[in-house]
C-alpha cells in the first residue's frame, strides 16, 4: 500500500497542525511559569529594597552615635587633663 500524493500532504498537513497546536500549549505552559518567576522576582526585589533601606537607616544611626562619641571624647579629654580638685570639707 503506496500513500498517494493526496493522502500524504493530508498527513503532512495534519503533522504540522498537531505540532503547532502542541508548541502553542506548551506556550501556555510556559507563559504560567515565567509569571510565577516573574512575581518571585518582584517579591525579592521588594524584600532588597526594604533591606537597603532598613541599611541606610542603620548607616544614619551609626552616624549619628559617632558623632555624639566624638562629642563625648572631647569632654572627657578635657576632664582627664584637668588639674586635680581637692575635696571640700
Amino acid at each position: 500500500m503506496f500513500l498517494t500524493k493526496q493522502p500524504l500532504a493530508m498527513a503532512r498537513t495534519l503533522g504540522v497542525a498537531i505540532v503547532a497546536t502542541l508548541g502553542l500549549a506548551s506556550c501556555a505552559t510556559y507563559d504560567e511559569e515565567f509569571a510565577t518567576i516573574n512575581s518571585r522576582l518582584d517579591s525579592l526585589d521588594a524584600k532588597v529594597q526594604s533591606a537597603a533601606q532598613s541599611a541606610e537607616s542603620a548607616n544614619q544611626g551609626a552616624q549619628q552615635a559617632n558623632q555624639r562619641l566624638d562629642q563625648l571624647e572631647g569632654r572627657v579629654q578635657q576632664l582627664e587633663t584637668a588639674p586635680s580638685r581637692k575635696p571640700r570639707g
